[in-house]
């Protein structure tokens, strides 16, 4: 499933948006939590509203039909990355980590621009994609 990043569409500013948060809580701690998929409706509602799995891959149902996603292989690295492929067969990848620093850490998160998608379309995913890590911050601050 995995797949080579988008191009810039023709007249475009900008192909991805990087989205930052600190959390107050160590990388282990964030890592063990984003990783499991179980969690997503927990922090990620804007995406995932269930997640199930069956023999090959996991499945977000989503406002759009059901999503399948691989992660990447659990890791000493911090890297949460994960592909997935929607129901009209459109794939994606998302890069994102998360990196300690002190007591706390940053997870990172890059957005790429799909194929079709304007600039407004790219700041709107991008603001849910935010509240959602905003989400994730809230609860494991906690």
């Amino acid at each position: 499933m995995r797949q080579q990043t988008p191009a810039t569409p023709e007249g475009s500013r900008s192909r991805c948006k990087i989205i930052l948060v600190e959390i107050q809580a160590t990388a282990d701690k964030v890592y063990d939590f984003a990783s499991d998929p179980r969690n997503l409706p927990a922090w990620a509602p804007n995406f995932a509203k269930a997640v199930s799995a069956n023999e090959k891959e996991w499945v977000v149902e989503t406002e759009d039909g059901p999503v399948a996603i691989e992660f990447a292989p659990r890791n000493d690295l911090g890297v949460l990355d994960h592909w997935g492929r929607l129901p009209d067969g459109a794939k994606f990848f998302n890069p994102m980590r998360v990196v300690p620093d002190g007591d706390a850490s940053i997870l990172s998160f890059i957005l790429f621009r799909q194929d079709g998608w304007d600039d407004d379309r790219l700041a709107s995913d991008a603001a849910l994609v935010q509240a959602d890590l905003d989400r994730l911050k809230a609860h494991l601050s906690a």
